[in-house]
């Protein structure tokens, strides 16, 4: 009886996911045109040595931390003997020592690189229809049109850059430049007005391939692929820490191993401030990315488990799935300052983002992150009191108001709460707290690696059509096994090319390698930039950049009418083009309830008085 029950609920989630597939493939494009925010980030998935991280904006660098969200706009930087990775889900991004990367653009079709310097390895386990990868560097423009394992080294101060395809194709792009590159061929391109081209074999492996290399297992060998998307961040990393189990009701969880006693979702880690979410989670375990931003949390008996979203459609990255609770009555208890406090969704229990929207956002966040679930009306709620919360008096947690806009650590800065207060709280949108420059930088100490914290320009050259048979040709043999099966070893980059495809056409202008190529050379050490900021070489693009975010201190004023939540699109475009904000207008659900505050005289504005703006 148990295995028919099982059964049927497989075959519901089966057509549930093939209605979500189609979807998924219309929704995204609508959504982007009404200023929604991206479905994809990169997580900070590893790190080891000195690690700096600038929010896009800003000018300031703080040190990096795991699970952190990247999103458009953020850099990276590796002192010596540093190395971190960035990942996707799909894709790996892995930098060595002495490595200058900002993610200059992070949509749902294309992740766009800026390597002013240092060396890149870029893994692309999957690549789907009208998707790309491009790495933008001094000398030109890499585009990875094909999953496969791409190095890329970039030398300003040479004015050089050594590009190696160990498997896959790509195409370089540069003034006077546009070439193809397939598996086990290399490049050298020097200057950049114009660029030369020249072929050459690529140099043998290094102690940073094979740690790429290394990495690489983890993402192939990983079980738990069966039962998240490979689009989630951080998949790979729940082999290791936890088990899964299948319920009737639900379908498989994933239940984290070595938790303390008493563990809840939400309540290890930090609040920081992330545009264009804003208020962002940033949990502390090792495993914890995936967990925290998709899918929805479940208590069984006493143990929590997680439930990813559905695998056959991409998945909605989401700055944290609780809600929040307050109101006049709530924070009064705690006297001055107040309170922020929150719980995790159970399945089922609707999202409602804190941050510009539309209602096919909406719909699409909710329903790419649950199974077997239907919360497809959810535009349609319009009493927040009809929504019952299983966790808001079971698995609350709050912090002091000063630790949530400084991203402290919460649980050292925990304030107790009883069942009876969080009874008479009110389901509100978001705390009204306006982030501290600490929250903006990662909530972490500050650094000062030796680079100029002015990213470099980027220049975009003549867009070239893309080659048509490279964009469309479709691995023989795919980058991941089949769940079950066992990964193939990753050769040594530079010798062998892990699949072997028939030759490309080329693109045109470009032209054929030569049959011995000159062996490249690759320094041993990049050393760091030395030139003043206004003279680093600017980086050659094929994709036009997106502007880049507006600093903190110039939405600071704006936010203070609105505090918690973030500038909506109109009022950031209004700031760009030098004039006021103006006011928010969007509709937030829940709506705030009214602040209890001695009434101010009446010819003062509400802003006087303190008051949200009317709306």
């Amino acid at each position: 009886m148990e295995a028919k029950v099982i059964m049927r609920a497989m075959k519901r989630q089966m057509c549930f996911g093939v209605v979500l597939f189609l979807v998924s493939m219309v929704l995204p494009l609508v959504s982007q045109e009404q200023g929604d925010p991206p479905n994809r980030v990169a997580r900070l998935s590893y790190k080891q040595g000195a690690v700096s991280f600038e929010p896009s904006g800003e000018n300031d660098w703080s040190q990096a931390s795991l699970n952190y969200p990247l999103t458009s706009g953020d850099r990276l930087w590796t002192d010596t003997d540093a190395r971190a990775e960035l990942e996707t889900g799909n894709v790996a991004i892995r930098m060595s020592q002495l490595t200058d990367l900002t993610a200059t653009s992070l949509t749902d079709q294309l992740i766009q690189l800026g390597l002013a310097q240092g060396s890149l390895r870029v893994r692309v386990y999957d690549l789907r229809p009208g998707h790309s990868v491009e790495v933008d560097t001094p000398n030109g423009a890499i585009t990875l049109v094909q999953a496969g394992n791409y190095r890329v080294d970039s030398y300003p101060e040479q004015s050089m850059t050594l590009f190696t395809v160990n498997s896959g194709a790509a195409e370089v792009t540069g003034n006077g430049v546009n070439q193809t590159v397939e598996g086990g061929q290399a490049v050298q391109l020097t200057g950049a007005n114009p660029a030369q081209l020249n072929w050459v074999s690529a140099p043998s492996g290094d102690s940073f391939d094979q740690w790429s290399n290394q990495r690489d297992q983890k993402y192939l060998q990983a079980q738990s692929r069966q039962y998240v998307s490979p689009e989630v961040p951080g998949y790979y990393d729940l082999d290791g820490y936890g088990t899964w189990a299948t319920e009737a009701a639900y379908g498989p969880i994933w239940y984290p191993s070595g938790v303390p006693v008493g563990w809840c979702p939400y309540r290890y880690g930090r609040w920081v401030w992330v545009e264009p979410w804003g208020w962002t989670w940033v949990e502390d375990e090792p495993w914890g990315f995936a967990p925290f931003h998709y899918g929805r949390w479940l208590q069984v008996g006493p143990r929590w488990g997680w439930l990813p979203g559905p695998i056959a459609v991409a998945p909605i990255y989401g700055p944290a799935f609780v809600a929040f609770v307050g109101g006049p009555g709530f924070s009064v208890a705690f006297g001055a300052g107040g309170v922020a406090a929150w719980f995790p969704l159970g399945p089922g229990e609707p999202f409602f983002p804190w941050y510009h929207h539309s209602d096919v956002y909406l719909r699409q966040i909710n329903v790419t992150n649950v199974r077997n679930i239907n919360i497809t009306n959810i535009t349609n709620v319009t009493n927040i009191n009809n929504i019952h919360y299983r966790y808001q008096t079971v698995a609350a947690t709050a912090v002091s108001a000063n630790a949530f806009r400084n991203a402290q650590p919460v649980l050292h800065n925990m304030v107790r709460v009883n069942p009876q207060q969080l009874t008479r709280a009110q389901v509100i949108p978001h705390p009204q707290i306006n982030p501290t420059p600490r929250a903006i930088l990662a909530g972490t100490n500050a650094a000062r690696p030796p680079v100029p914290a002015q990213r470099p320009a980027i220049v975009q050259h003549p867009p070239v059509r893309p080659n048509p048979t490279v964009a469309a040709e479709k691995n023989p043999e795919p980058v991941r096994p089949a769940p079950g099966e066992t990964a193939r070893p990753v050769p040594n980059p530079g010798r062998t090319p892990e699949v072997n495809r028939p030759a490309a056409s080329p693109t045109p202008g470009s032209r054929p390698a030569p049959a011995n190529p000159p062996v490249a050379v690759r320094p041993l050490v990049n050393p760091p930039m030395t030139a003043p900021p206004q003279a680093r070489p600017p980086l050659i693009s094929r994709t036009p950049a997106p502007q880049e975010r507006i600093p903190y201190e110039q939405r600071a004023p704006a936010m203070a009418e609105h505090p918690g939540r973030p500038l909506e699109p109109q009022q950031r475009a209004n700031i760009r083009e030098g004039k006021p904000a103006g006011p928010v207008q969007d509709r937030e659900f829940p709506p705030h309830a009214a602040p209890v505050r001695p009434e101010a005289p009446s010819h003062q504005p509400p802003a006087a008085r303190g008051e949200p703006p009317r709306r």
